[in-house]
């Protein structure tokens, strides 16, 4: 073997070996946790309530239940500094908030799963609504416990389990529930209703995996000296003019809530507002796009069988294949182009669907471009969440990451909600075209941001030169 190669070869494998950590491990299968309620309340949903007879504009605001997501830093800082009575004295903190959201999570897809849209949608949509906020709240606990368990030099690797377990679960939870259902009534197209609630029976019962693991996990140690002492602080400056119960209350509530959000623009200064408007920009194209997908797979007379299968194996495979390679990229050549890449891929892959909604039913072209939609979106995710997760602070990562996760989802969700008004008024090949167009504007923000962030820390490096070489020369005078 050649000097070269074997220099190769030894970087490949440093490179993967770190997906051998127990960490990694563990995200992986708290990433299919949180990944698994997501779809129930999100595509399948609408597969659901389509093959029942439900109309598409219905099924477009339907989809406003997932909103919750957008909302969730709402109630991150309780996450960050509330702690659990029972559950945080056996667990800790970020385990204890964990195992209490999953077992509500338990609880409302049990609730859907024993819900009939036809009779009672309004029920439905209560149960969804508990599955979003109680996932939404499992999202928030698990990003700070990604975050706060390994050192920044792991956290590309951590992202890239975590996303191959999340993307996992969503084709477990659209693909397998497809398949339960298919299975529950086989040969049969027509609407089914108790194929439908086993599928979310068994969707409930795999929600067992997020418990076992929080259960079998080891609570982070999170540095909570600086915001312990600013609280005390602040307790004390309170006492002086209010009684200390006020004091306690008053003080605690400007820590979790108000300080998280000081610290970022602080660090950030005038990039904040350019970092936010990117964030809530990114996944624009893929979460308008994803709203119809299925509803499309149903109109162009395909199969929930058919679906399923491509969704299962091709899907997957590609999925967990974007994602390792979306992590080792990330190692290899940084966050920014990455993310960059993961833009341009997932705009690109929209196009495909409009030249799938031309073609119409192919199985074969379909499969061609589910997988490469599935490998684009773990790069691009794989990226993001390693971007995302740079950005926050220790003692405030949940209530960091939960604002900037919402700021996520918040705009590309709110325009999705009219994405079945805009097929029947303009097709599904205007849809996909412009769901692309919408994503190409995200990748000027990436180079924007990128630019003014090399700016600002090549200056201030410059002024820590400066400082230096000045306080060296006044030692020298001394």
């Amino acid at each position: 073997m050649s000097p070269a190669l074997g220099s190769n070869y030894s970087r490949i494998k440093d490179a993967l070996s770190i997906y051998c950590h127990k960490r990694v491990l563990v995200l992986l299968l708290l990433g299919f946790s949180a990944g698994l309620p997501l779809m129930l309340v999100f595509s399948t949903l609408s597969f659901w309530l389509r093959e029942a007879g439900i109309d598409r504009t219905a099924i477009g605001y339907f989809s406003w239940i997932a909103l919750a997501y957008g909302f969730k830093w709402v109630w991150s800082p309780l996450v960050d500094r509330l702690s659990l009575p029972i559950f945080t004295r056996l667990l800790g903190r970020r385990r204890g908030w964990m195992l209490f959201a999953q077992m509500l999570l338990v609880a409302a897809i049990l609730g859907m799963s024993f819900s009939d849209p036809l009779q009672d949608l309004e029920r439905l949509a209560l149960f969804a609504l508990m599955v979003a906020f109680a996932s939404a709240t499992q999202d928030i606990v698990i990003d700070a416990f990604r975050i706060e368990s390994a050192p920044e030099k792991m956290q590309a690797a951590l992202a890239a389990a975590y996303q191959v377990g999340y993307r996992s679960a969503m084709i477990v939870a659209t693909a397998g529930a497809l398949t339960i259902a298919a299975w529950v009534d086989p040969g049969n197209n027509e609407y089914n209703l108790v194929s439908w609630q086993m599928a979310y029976l068994i969707m409930a019962g795999l929600m067992g995996v997020g418990i076992l693991t929080t259960l079998f996990s080891k609570e982070p140690e999170v540095e909570n000296k600086k915001a312990d002492e600013q609280e005390q602080k602040l307790k004390q400056d309170l006492s002086l003019r209010y009684p200390k119960p006020v004091a306690g209350t008053l003080s605690w509530l400007y820590t979790a809530s108000v300080l998280p959000f000081m610290d970022f623009f602080k660090r950030y200064g005038r990039n904040a507002i350019l970092i936010l408007l990117l964030i809530s920009c990114y996944r624009i194209s893929d979460i308008v796009m994803g709203i119809m997908a299925n509803v499309f797979y149903v109109d162009m007379g395909f199969a929930k069988a058919e679906i399923a299968a491509i969704s299962k194996i091709y899907g997957l495979i590609m999925t967990l294949v974007g994602a390792g390679f979306g992590g080792v990229l990330l190692a290899r050549y940084g966050t920014m182009k990455i993310l960059f890449v993961g833009a341009l891929l997932v705009a690109v892959t929209n196009l495909l669907f409009a030249y799938q909604a031309v073609v119409g039913y192919n199985v074969p072209l379909l499969t061609v471009v589910i997988s490469i939609d599935n490998f684009s979106a773990g790069i691009a995710t794989a990226a993001f969440i390693a971007y995302l997760s740079s950005l926050t602070s220790s003692g405030y990562s949940a209530t960091q990451y939960a604002l900037l996760s919402s700021i996520m989802l918040l705009f590309p969700k709110f325009i999705a909600g009219f994405s079945g008004a805009y097929v029947d008024a303009f097709g599904y090949v205007n849809f996909f075209i412009g769901a692309s167009i919408i994503g190409l504007p995200v990748l000027w923000l990436v180079l924007l941001v990128d630019r003014r962030t090399r700016h600002d820390e090549s200056l201030k490096q410059a002024r820590q030169t400066k400082n230096d070489e000045s306080r060296d020369s006044a030692e020298q005078q001394t």
